[in-house]
């Protein structure tokens, strides 16, 4: 496909998504069936424009004054691909493929500089209704970490202690240019591809294969490590859906011990069989919702319940731009009112002196230090535990400062964002049971 073609496509998947309520890569996806003729790496440059128009929709639908999906796409060229408007000009009119002509509206707002009064929630490309949480989560930090989360996010890998060491790993795929991770210490990561180029298939290589790596954003692998699971402990892994934050936990565990995984919706655990078998896991065993007794057998007998929560996935919004867009209050509500159970079914499985702590991919602080707020006054049993003393425990006194240094200071925890640390947005709050 020539670039006007793949800017037309950009539009077309755009326009589709403002009437439906489907996830962007379903609408991508169908695109691609109905479109046979595009080749991967073309689909790959139609993928990438209209992810990174959504990621940055509040600011270019403020500069070029519209959201529509041509405006957008038009807008993403310009200052996601960085194209000089020459260039966004030629695409547009190729006559055989090209959406038209550029108009002089169009051509106006693409040359313009930055505007000095867009406001801050256009600026920082988050929905207006969201602003006042985000403000209270980051204060002044709130423009700067909006605009982190409308870049794209690098594709981490966590090194599978069980299999190989992180040298030979390295190694293993030096000609890829991976890097070690700021701070995860079983992490690496990818380098960046060209806008519009495919993101290497991790998957497909011997490393994957062989269980050598899993991908992980590195925010994730540091909240599996402040949870600080330890070899010999009894671990209740809550919320354990596909499994990522369990086979990092086993890893930790050195397969000694035992590790429970165990998720309300079944389907959701249907991969973690196989991914457990290629990471050579041995210590866990997980448990079906709905079974009798499922847990019963195992209340006040954890030494660590992890409780990474359903959540609204604000903090993934690198990852899956679409989703702030199709954000909803009610949906944040329902997430609210999830969180408060899964809470309330962890805790009576910890034992004293045991922790649970609670995680989140959110930013928000109703998901977050809300939560936990209401769950200590209705639980006096627990206390949230200090973050610096935490990240010291876990993580040795070099590395917990330096991340000390580098995350949000929350009430009750920790907030991980990425125009700080680089990662996906966590929260983490670490809190035992005193009696």
């Amino acid at each position: 496909m020539r670039p006007g073609g793949r800017l037309s496509a950009a539009i077309e998947i755009l326009a589709a998504l403002e009437s439906t309520r489907k996830p962007a890569p379903d609408v991508i996806r169908d695109w691609g069936i109905a479109h046979r003729f595009a080749g991967s790496s073309d689909r790959a440059a139609v993928a990438n424009l209209v992810y990174d128009a959504l990621r940055r929709r509040g600011s270019i639908s403020f500069r070029m004054h519209s959201e529509a999906p041509r405006a957008l796409a038009l807008g993403a060229l310009r200052w996601a691909w960085n194209w000089p408007v020459e260039q966004i000009r030629a695409a547009a009119l190729d006559p055989t493929h090209g959406p038209g002509p550029l108009d002089p509206d169009e051509i106006w707002s693409l040359e313009a500089l930055a505007p000095a009064e867009i406001k801050d929630h256009s600026a920082a490309d988050i929905p207006e209704w969201l602003a006042p949480s985000l403000t209270r989560a980051f204060g002044d930090r709130m423009l700067a970490e909006g605009i982190a989360l409308a870049q794209r996010a690098p594709v981490d890998l966590r090194v599978n202690s069980l299999k190989s060491a992180m040298e030979n790993t390295r190694a293993a795929l030096e000609k890829h240019l991976v890097t070690e991770t700021p701070f995860s210490p079983v992490g690496l990561r990818m380098p960046m591809p060209k806008p519009e180029a495919r993101a290497f298939d991790v998957d497909s290589h011997p490393v994957a294969l062989k269980g050598w790596v899993e991908v992980q954003d590195e925010g994730s692998q540091l909240a599996a490590a402040i949870a600080d699971a330890r070899p010999g402990m009894l671990v209740m892994d809550l919320c354990a859906g596909s499994g990522g934050k369990t086979l990092a936990l086993a890893a930790a565990m050195e397969n000694r011990g035992q590790i429970f995984a165990y998720d309300s919706d079944p389907r959701r655990l249907a991969p973690i069989h196989e991914r457990l078998r290629r990471s050579g896991v041995r210590n866990a065993q997980i448990r079906t919702a709905g079974e009798p007794e499922t847990l019963g057998d195992l209340a006040g007998k954890m030494d660590l319940v992890v409780v990474d929560a359903p959540c609204t996935g604000a903090g993934t919004w690198r990852r899956r731009p679409d989703a702030k867009w199709r954000l909803r209050p009610g949906a944040l509500a329902e997430r609210q009112r999830e969180q408060n159970a899964v809470l309330a079914l962890g805790a009576p499985l910890v034992r004293q002196g045991g922790r649970l702590v609670y995680i989140t991919c959110s930013m928000l602080p109703e998901e977050n230090e809300a939560r936990v707020a209401d769950f200590l006054k209705a639980n006096p049993e627990f206390e949230a535990l200090g973050v610096d003393p935490v990240l010291r425990g876990a993580l040795g006194e070099k590395l917990g400062r330096r991340l000390l240094d580098a995350v949000h200071l929350r009430p009750f925890g920790l907030q991980m964002a990425p125009g700080k640390t680089g990662t996906d947005a966590f929260y983490i709050s670490v809190m035992e049971r005193a009696r």
